[in-house]
């Protein structure tokens, strides 16, 4: 980030969440044991590690934890559970048709941040195992990766795919092969044009004829309905096309990037910089997501690595603002209760007991913000 762009005041609220992760980390890192976190009801984590449920898409964020710890404090216990973790994930190697384009969030944070870390040459190979399987997935005559399995589903792509393209980015770095990165950018490019709308909103789900790749609905997904606004979605688009943008230097995905960008920052003003699940939907019921403004901080300070210093306070004044708001309103600091970041929701029309409670992949885009502003996070994208 180069010099820090906020006050005394900032930086030591920031000095003061870190001391408090550090304590609550380590405690759930030495309770969790082998569990593969999910959600934790009652301050207790659920458990997606049996096989009928290790390959959900977010069972790699326990990893990410665990690394970006590993990286900021150097305590072996968190190295040792991401370890555990990641050699879980060969099954999944194994029984790769059940698999689905969320192999970049499930293997990025666990062999991918093990191999940038530590070199390890069994991480190394799992990451390609995974790039591969995700390079495998392309559809060349409609030119995009298909989100999901299933014979009804063979034409539909979601927006989360940005955050999934960076294990491609990876592959193609790490061996010189640019058929990686070339399918990456399909898949950016495919995004950019049938998700991204011109005022920086975005479609969840856009299905595509599989031959032609042309739009044929876009169904309301996780979002309120279609044409509304998925507030997870727009963080989804903001940091993936940064990221793009870091992985390419494309002006275009640095330009979609910051479209989205204005249009979250807008849209999270009006409610004090606490996200809404969905940015249009009903006055009432009032549902919340914190894992969108987690994910958002995230994008927002990539943004402002690459933009110029009369544009970088902008975006991190955002991040902070949404940061320090979903602090004072929304954590838990107890450690001896699993989770940080409560008031997260899965979907917009999600079951009740789904609904603002703690996520994972909340409070890992809550501590990589956190720890990128101090200056002691590592590029798990």
């Amino acid at each position: 980030m180069g010099e820090t762009m906020w006050n005394e005041r900032q930086q030591q609220w920031l000095e003061e969440v870190y001391e408090k992760l550090t304590v609550k980390m380590a405690a759930e890192c030495e309770r969790a044991k082998d569990k593969i976190p999910y959600i934790a009801r009652n301050g207790v984590f659920d458990d997606h590690s049996g096989k009928d449920q290790l390959n959900f898409w977010t069972n790699g964020f326990w990893g990410g934890i665990l690394w970006q710890m590993y990286h900021a404090t150097e305590q072996e216990c968190y190295k040792e559970a991401a370890r555990r973790l990641e050699a879980k994930f060969d099954y999944l190697l194994d029984e790769y048709i059940r698999l689905h384009h969320d192999v970049g969030f499930m293997w990025l944070h666990t062999a991918v941040a093990d191999y940038r870390l530590t070199g390890d040459e069994t991480a190394r190979k799992r990451g390609l195992h995974a790039a591969a399987l995700l390079a495998g997935r392309f559809n060349p005559a409609g030119r995009f990766i298909p989100a999901w399995n299933g014979e009804d589903r063979i034409g539909w792509i979601i927006i989360d795919s940005m955050m999934n393209i960076p294990l491609l980015y990876w592959a193609t770095d790490e061996t010189g092969d640019p058929r990686f990165a070339m399918i990456a950018r399909e898949q950016a490019d495919k995004e950019l044009a049938m998700a991204v709308r011109p005022d920086g909103s975005c479609n969840h789900i856009c299905c595509l004829d599989p031959m032609t790749g042309e739009m044929l609905d876009n169904p309301a997904g996780q979002g309120y309905e279609s044409g509304s606004s998925w507030s997870r979605g727009q963080a989804w688009a903001l940091y993936g096309f940064a990221l793009s943008y870091r992985h390419t230097g494309e002006q275009k995905y640095l330009d979609a990037a910051k479209r989205v960008a204005h249009y979250f920052i807008s849209s999270v003003v009006r409610t004090d910089f606490l996200p809404l699940c969905d940015f249009r939907q009903p006055s009432d019921p009032v549902y919340y997501d914190s894992t969108a403004g987690a994910c958002a901080a995230c994008g927002l300070l990539e943004i402002a690595e690459h933009v110029p210093m009369l544009e970088k306070t902008f975006y991190v004044d955002a991040a902070l603002r949404i940061l320090q708001a979903m602090e004072s309103n929304w954590c838990d600091w107890d450690p001896d209760r699993d989770s940080v970041l409560q008031m997260g929701n899965a979907a917009y029309h999600d079951r009740p007991d789904q609904r603002h409670v703690p996520i994972i992949y909340g409070d890992y885009f809550f501590i990589e913000a956190i720890l990128r502003l101090l200056k002691k996070d590592f590029l798990i994208w």
